[in-house]
């Protein structure tokens, strides 16, 4: 029986897939840190023959080219898809047989882009099928947003999900596994995607996932109105991927002295530092900025740093090569350097700032007049927020320093991390602040006044 592997990147969101018959295999959307894809094969013993991309990427670079010449597997990509490096052409209807036991249908699936394809995965002597790989279209409890290739695009695109989603019902068994490739964080889903369960079919969306459960023109509206903003750097990776993107080079950057750390703080480079954000507020080298090491650091970072900036990263060894390896996966290439922690050449001038609960908050607003600074994005700010907190997401923050009212900030966000972000910028720059590191939904039941609607400063 055909095996499906699951290369997770919790990360970004995503997620690629190896298919074996326990010889040849196939791989759908492999990361740019391609040596993950070939550590599974290894592990198995077989051979990696096909490699197939959904669609031109627009949140992470593809490690398909890499991984297709570093084994010599055919390369497939849409013929629609304008790229400048040799691939094998598929479309809409072709059959490709992997091995003895694989054939992969092919099936356009328009929406997240114009040219997405999805993979049917069939018994090549019997043609029953296994499974589908649906890549950035059809997703679980959602399908992928439609306006990364511009807004004037978004509703033709979302249209086209609709139908899109139909005709996979209309042409793939139901009991047909869902492998798709976003949706588990990723901002490339168009609303909130919950983690499946094991063995999640395309029944079982056809039973709850919205794009079945509205007609077209309604499910149009409401795609288009839950769309929030999405990372930069996306940008950036659609362009990249269609140039075909080099094998990232994973080796360890150059150590700095603490001498060489200030003065790139100094002369305006950024310097992260990865450890856990109360450690970092307790205290951190001035002009440093927290990006606590984990699953939220590449997407917050690759959001906000300013492209081409150089990039200097502080804590343990495993969480530098961590953040490099993510921060490689969106084409953030060139670290400056590194130093572990404490510095190697300790400067007694740390800097620190408070941290507290929303109960520590309303404690403070029953005695006195405070800045509230809410970073979290507009649909987070629509469904509820504390009455007269200003409203500046965190990716528009640093170029709207001065829309923050003056005096002492408090700073929050949904759970901690952004406001450990936003804390540290602004801290930064002068300002003096608190991180709130707390759940949301506790500012009502400290006795917060919490409401719902409105505009922001920024947003």
């Amino acid at each position: 029986m055909t095996e499906i592997v699951t290369i997770a990147t919790p990360s970004l969101g995503n997620r690629s897939y190896l298919a074996t018959d326990g010889s040849a295999a196939l791989v759908v959307d492999p990361p740019r840190d391609s040596d993950r894809v070939l550590a599974v094969a290894a592990a198995r013993g077989v051979a990696i023959t096909h490699v197939f991309e959904t669609h031109i990427h627009n949140d992470y670079l593809t490690g398909g080219l890499t991984l297709a010449r570093a084994t010599g597997a055919a390369y497939h990509v849409n013929a629609a898809d304008a790229v400048a490096f040799d691939r094998v052409k598929i479309t809409d209807g072709d059959l490709i047989t992997v091995g003895d036991a694989i054939r992969v249908r092919v099936i356009a699936t328009p929406g997240h882009t114009f040219t997405h394809l999805a993979y049917v995965l069939e018994d090549a002597p019997s043609g029953a099928v296994r499974a589908v790989f649906t890549g950035g279209s059809l997703l679980h409890g959602s399908t992928g947003r439609p306006d990364l290739l511009g807004a004037e695009h978004a509703a033709t695109l979302a249209a086209a999900q609709h139908a899109s989603a139909r005709r996979l019902a209309a042409t793939v068994p139901g009991a047909a596994e869902l492998h798709p490739t976003h949706g588990f964080g990723s901002f490339c889903a168009s609303a909130p995607a919950p983690a499946p369960a094991d063995g999640a079919t395309l029944a079982d969306e056809q039973h709850s996932n919205p794009v079945f459960l509205f007609a077209a023109d309604a499910y149009v509206q409401m795609l288009l109105a839950g769309l929030d903003d999405y990372p930069a750097y996306y940008a950036r990776m659609a362009p990249a991927n269609s140039a075909g993107p080099a094998a990232s080079d994973l080796t360890l950057p150059a150590p700095a002295s603490a001498a060489e750390i200030t003065r790139r703080i100094a002369a305006g480079e950024w310097v992260v530092d990865l450890r856990a954000r109360r450690a970092f507020a307790a205290g951190h080298l001035p002009g440093s900025l927290s990006f606590e090491s984990g699953d939220s650091l590449v997407a917050n970072l690759g959001w906000l740093l300013p492209p081409g900036t150089p990039l200097t990263l502080l804590g343990r060894p495993g969480q530098i090569a961590g953040a490099q390896r993510d921060l490689a996966r969106i084409g953030i290439d060139r670290i400056a350097g590194a130093s572990g922690w404490p510095l190697p050449e300790p400067d007694p001038r740390l800097a620190a700032y408070p941290v507290a609960d929303f109960a520590a908050l309303a404690e403070v607003w029953r005695q006195r007049p405070v800045t509230v600074l809410d970073v979290r994005r507009r649909l987070e700010w629509s469904a509820g927020h504390i009455e007269g907190a200003v409203h500046i997401p965190l990716h528009r923050l640093p170029a709207h320093l001065a829309d923050v009212p003056a005096g002492p900030v408090w700073v929050h966000c949904q759970a901690g991390y952004r406001a450990s972000v936003a804390a540290s910028v602004l801290h930064a720059s002068g300002r003096a602040v608190v991180a709130v590191d707390d759940e949301f939904g506790r500012a009502g039941r400290a006795g917060l006044p919490v409401t719902a609607g409105g505009s922001s400063s920024a947003g």
